[in-house]
């Protein structure tokens, strides 16, 4: 019984000799240093010497462009500045005085000339030579009367009853050449240093009007007007003169074909004019243009 005993306890002190020898498993931590390096630069102030530079002095220099200059057409320069003005698109006013010449009124009024005054505008551009140009122009001129044929206040040769197709009877009361005149105008230019001779096709307008005493009510107690209402087409040439760099002067003549003269009133088939009669208008004027563009 002892010596169960005795084994017994061997037996557990050599079991336990023996767990004890095993080694136990430890965890290992492992740590990364990073260091980080860089650059630092500091700037210094560092003082230079002066080196003894040569520079050229500027009387050479003075010389030199006085030289060029000296080489420079003055003239040359100022119509190759003209030719470049010209490319671009022009505008202007214009205003002038004239005088005019018709034909159907030399047995009328002995006074052969008819003042008048002008205002227009006008566009131009320079196509193809920078010195040939088109120039379209508006106008509206005044004429002033050269005679008053007047019923009321003294015998003239106009004076009576005149009848329309409807046999309506019309007294002639008034007629005077006082009117408006409506002018289109397309001009062709060419320059040459600062003369402009051109020419030019134009339409006009004339307001002629003339007053009878016209019935209304079957009573002959209305005065009315009969007015012209026909565009003319004519021809034009004529010379302008640049003056500084603004102003033109221009001269023009001006002539005009009137085929059938007529003056009418939308109520009354009349006209008394003949048919089929022909007559002619001649203006000479003398005008200011000034540039408006730059």
């Amino acid at each position: 019984m002892l010596l169960k005993k005795i084994v017994f306890l061997f037996s557990v002190i050599f079991t336990i000799s023996i767990f004890a020898q095993r080694k136990k498993t430890d965890t290992v931590y492992i740590y990364e240093k990073v260091i980080v390096y860089d650059t630092i630069y500091l700037e210094k102030a560092v003082k230079l010497k002066p080196a003894n530079l040569m520079f050229s002095s500027h009387e050479i220099l003075t010389k030199e462009i006085n030289s060029v200059q000296q080489n420079i057409d003055k003239e040359e320069l100022q119509e190759q500045l003209k030719k470049i003005s010209n490319n671009k698109l022009q505008f202007g006013i214009q205003a002038g005085i004239g005088f005019k010449k018709a034909s159907w009124a030399e047995n009328i009024s002995e006074k052969n000339l008819q003042f008048g005054q002008d205002l227009g505008i006008w566009i131009s551009k320079s196509i193809i030579n920078p010195n040939f140009s088109l120039m379209l122009s508006a106008n509206t001129s005044h004429w002033n009367s050269t005679f008053d044929l007047n019923a009321n206040k003294e015998e003239t040769y106009l004076d009576g009853f005149y009848f329309s197709e409807d046999n309506q009877p019309l007294l002639f009361q008034r007629f005077n050449n006082k009117h408006f005149e409506y002018i289109l105008e397309l001009k062709a230019i060419y320059e040459w240093r600062n003369f402009r001779p051109f020419i030019g096709v134009l339409a006009n307008k004339n307001n002629y009007k003339i007053q009878f005493l016209v019935p209304e009510n079957n009573i002959l107690n209305k005065l009315d007007d009969f007015k012209s209402n026909q565009i003319n087409f004519g021809f034009s040439f004529g010379l302008q003169y640049r003056v500084l760099k603004r102003f033109l002067i221009d001269a023009e003549y001006q002539h005009y074909k009137i085929n059938n003269l007529s003056l009418k009133n939308s109520s009354f088939d009349f006209d008394i004019f003949k048919t089929n009669n022909t007559f002619v208008e001649r203006k000479i004027s003398l005008g200011i243009s000034f540039f408006i563009s730059k």
